[in-house]
């Protein structure tokens, strides 16, 4: 279980990252879609590449169709990048205007809530979670955390004017469990997480490009994507993609989804303070309100993991 959790911090950290890596492409396309699509297809490329050449990715693209065909996942299941394809949307649209601490906290809210719900109705052949006091206390702490920890970076005044901006990263947010226990169920199934990270980023990729296509359609211009050498980070958010996928279709199925998710909670907190105080952008600050808040967050982690009944307490 410690193992277990660290690699889910660990996912977490890539978050942030992405988010401002994304967010900055969005900005400098001028075209969230664009932007979203650049990211997601830079993942797809090297999932191919990855497909092309290690062993356990190539068997387990011979068994996708046998997984669906045989039913051991719903055929719909293969579609969860379209849900992946959101989360990086809501990245390319508004990290740039919230910044990457509310944009956070947005994405926290909805992701603690769903993942509550995703492990109490073992949604995507999961082990049903029982809805224990340890994991209601366990998820009201976190949002509670989370709401101080980013309390510096609002501003009241502009409340009513980003509510709706908001939004979507707590949809992509509460979208992100279901999409994580539809890989993991779908990394079962092809007996590879590589496999599953793949077909993710293919039908994410296919949303993103037929979503593209329309607003070019409708009136949209082509962007221009960067080429200065100086602009190469602008694209490493898609292999950043590439490992959170991959490395959280595997935690799903031993940890749960809530527990996986409190511990992706924790690394984008802890990747959010980071970035704020080692890679400031404006408006970026460190205060006390975000680390208490960052630690009770840490804390909720760990009461989410605590024996849920009293056999389990005895070692029964």
């Amino acid at each position: 279980m410690p193992l277990g959790l660290a690699a889910a911090i660990a996912a977490g950290l890539a978050l942030p990252a992405q988010g401002r890596i994304n967010g900055a492409l969005g900005m400098r396309l001028g075209d969230a879609f664009a932007a979203a699509l650049t990211s997601f297809g830079t993942g797809l490329v090297l999932m191919l590449v990855a497909a092309a050449v290690l062993p356990s990715a190539r068997s387990g693209v011979r068994e996708i169709l046998p997984a669906v065909r045989e039913g051991r996942i719903p055929w719909w299941y293969v579609g969860a990048g379209f849900l992946g394809a959101l989360f990086v949307l809501a990245q390319t649209t508004a990290v740039g205007i919230l910044g990457i601490a509310v944009f956070t906290v947005a994405v926290v809210t909805g992701q603690t809530v769903s993942g509550l719900l995703v492990d109490r109705v073992g949604f995507a052949q999961g082990r049903r979670r029982p809805l224990t006091g340890m994991r209601v206390i366990a998820t009201v702490l976190t949002l509670a955390a989370v709401a101080l920890a980013v309390a510096p970076k609002f501003v009241v005044s502009d409340a009513a004017a980003l509510l709706a901006l908001i939004l979507l990263p707590v949809l992509a947010g509460f979208f992100q469990s279901f999409s994580s226990a539809m890989n993991g169920a779908s990394a079962l199934a092809y007996r590879s997480p590589l496999t599953a990270t793949l077909v993710n980023f293919i039908s994410g990729t296919a949303a993103l490009a037929v979503a593209w296509g329309i607003t070019i359609a409708a009136g949209g211009s082509g962007s221009t994507l960067p080429s200065a050498p100086a602009d190469a980070w602008l694209y490493a958010g898609g292999a950043l993609g590439v490992a959170y996928i991959a490395l959280t279709a595997v935690l799903v199925r031993h940890l749960g989804v809530l527990v996986t998710g409190l511990g992706v909670i924790a690394g984008q907190l802890l990747g959010s303070l980071a970035l704020d105080a080692l890679v400031p952008v404006a408006g970026s600050a460190v205060a006390l309100p975000t680390v208490v808040g960052t630690l009770a967050t840490l804390a909720a982690m760990v009461l989410a993991t605590l024996p849920w009944n009293r056999a389990q307490l005895r070692g029964r």
